[in-house]
């Protein structure tokens, strides 16, 4: 068992773990042993420390036991354990809690919904581990204990939509699709990425036919973040909102419009998410029967007015790609007006863009009373600095933050220097911190990582740091169905987290509780 705890409390735990009592809120830490209303009983460590729930300042430890998928506990696992942390609770109050952690010493602040606040973090067979079971029902404590040195412990980012980096193009097909992916999942390590999908741009229908089965999910391990499934950005999209999409290959939905969307992609095995324009025709029955098969459907590239997104939704798509970027409501700019085509990441044009109030189309989800009941819709945001205004930020984090899911929407081009590189069928074009389709205006994804986008977030908006760790993990994993795995520092959950120092710069990132990327200065 291994855990990650705060600083350690001298004396405490000698008169019992049940004397060790400490306020905090409901949601947050060892969920039995209560003491008075608003206490909680904490379990020593093996050195005496007590933990308080929440996020945490740890020293990592762990306890002999496992919880791996499909396999009970075994008491000849190790138990590990994390003290000297303070650490964020981003944990929500009900079902699903995250959890996340920071170390170091001083008192925890705490959020209305979540919780930054100190705790140890228990871990054994890859999994969160309640330390109040391991002690009072198994009577065991740490085998091991790891001090993270007063960091932030925070679950593991995850990115639902990335299209390459360090010069992998995962829309170029070839015989070896597989090592780039792994490539890209090893790079995005050093970021705080514990999970990606991977995502195709419009391509030819051989490009799909050839690469798809090629990027198979995946757990992640020293090897590299875990592949959740493939997101699918296209070809089914509005011409008038292609962005760096191109046209050549962009398709409507035929008569038989699934039949037709299983052709043109040649199967949906490793599929996780697709992006489509719901103001095409047939979309809603495709919506209907991609939901069927577990398949999240995304709103994006799209002309639909607010009447169309709300079918959408209805029939059962969740979230939206990039808002703001290719979509209405806008009003054109020159470079559109004179014939050029209009852009869907284009920066803002002379002309200024409005908001329409009397139809705001797909944004107007964010704030839509038409929408199923106990349905959330979540929306992706790139905020690298140049896809979005800061004040659009705060709008749309304002008007709905927990729907909010950080991307980076990378293009093959992350990571490396300024000049020409590829995206599917096109050639983009680097200068400084933009991407652009070669010889135009046209903004073509993102060269920022997920730390960088959790880092420009927190400082546009002024959210909490709970707010911005949660819109990198927490919603994501609740957006694909894996809030009980993934996206939390839960008891129960996969132990895959980062550790931040307090700009939130990453210093080490854990899968399965096993470490598998830190800086260097850090290393012995």
């Amino acid at each position: 068992v291994a855990v990650w705890a705060p600083a350690r409390r001298r004396g405490a735990g000698r008169e019992g773990p049940r004397a060790a009592l400490k306020p905090l809120p409901r949601h947050c830490g060892p969920r039995r042993s209560r003491g008075r209303a608003g206490h909680v009983a904490a379990p020593p460590s093996a050195e005496g420390h007590v933990g308080q729930a929440g996020t945490r300042r740890l020293r990592l430890g762990w306890a002999q036991d496992a919880r791996r998928a499909g396999r009970g506990a075994g008491p000849g696992d190790p138990v590990y354990q994390l003290p000297h942390l303070e650490g964020w609770c981003a944990a929500q109050v009900g079902a699903g809690a995250g959890r996340g952690a920071r170390a170091g010493s001083g008192p925890a602040t705490r959020a209305p919904a979540r919780s930054v606040c100190r705790e140890d973090l228990w871990v054994r067979g890859g999994r969160i581990l309640d330390p109040e079971k391991l002690f009072f029902e198994e009577r065991r404590v740490a085998d091991e204990q790891r001090d993270c040195g007063g960091c932030i412990l925070a679950p593991g980012f995850i990115d639902v939509q990335i299209n390459g980096g360090f010069g992998v193009d995962f829309s170029q097909a070839s015989e070896d699709v597989g090592s780039g992916v792994a490539l890209v999942a090893r790079r995005i390590l050093s970021h705080g990425v514990t999970s990606f999908c991977p995502t195709l741009v419009t391509s030819p229908l051989e490009v799909y036919h050839k690469v798809l089965p090629q990027i198979p999910v995946k757990s992640g391990g020293p090897h590299g973040a875990g592949v959740l499934g493939v997101h699918l950005e296209g070809p089914f999209i509005s011409r008038e909102k292609r962005g760096a999409h191109p046209e050549a290959h962009l398709r409507s939905f035929e008569a038989d419009a699934f039949q037709d969307v299983l052709a043109t992609y040649g199967g949906l095995d490793n599929v996780r998410i697709v992006t489509l324009a719901p103001e095409l025709g047939h979309s809603q029955e495709v919506i209907r029967a991609l939901t069927a098969l577990g398949i999240c459907v995304s709103l994006g590239h799209s002309v639909a007015d607010l009447g169309t997104a709300e079918e959408a939704v209805q029939s059962g798509a969740t979230f939206i790609t990039h808002l703001f970027n290719a979509m209405l409501p806008v009003s054109p700019g020159p470079a559109q007006e004179e014939g050029e085509g209009p852009c869907c990441h284009s920066p803002p044009p002379p002309a200024p863009t409005q908001f329409h109030h009397r139809d705001p189309g797909i944004v107007g989800l964010l704030t839509s009373d038409r929408l199923p009941a106990g349905r959330r819709i979540f929306y992706g945001m790139i905020a690298d600095g140049i896809h979005t205004n800061p004040a659009a930020l705060r709008i749309a984090h304002r008007a709905h933050p927990k729907g909010l899911v950080l991307v980076t929407d990378a293009v093959p081009a992350l990571g490396l220097g300024n000049g020409r590189h590829t995206l599917g069928q096109q050639e983009v074009e680097v200068d400084g911190l933009t991407a652009y389709v070669a010889g135009t205006n046209t903004l073509s994804g993102s060269i920022a990582p997920m730390d960088t986008c959790v880092r420009h977030f927190l400082q546009a908006t002024g959210c909490s740091v709970e707010s911005a760790l949660e819109a990198a993990s927490l919603h994501p994993a609740q957006l694909l169905g894996l809030e009980k795995r993934k996206g939390t520092l839960d008891f129960g959950a996969d132990a895959d987290f980062v550790v931040l120092d307090d700009s939130l710069h990453v210093r080490a990132t854990y899968i399965s509780g096993e470490l598998v990327w830190q800086v260097e200065e850090a290393r012995p």
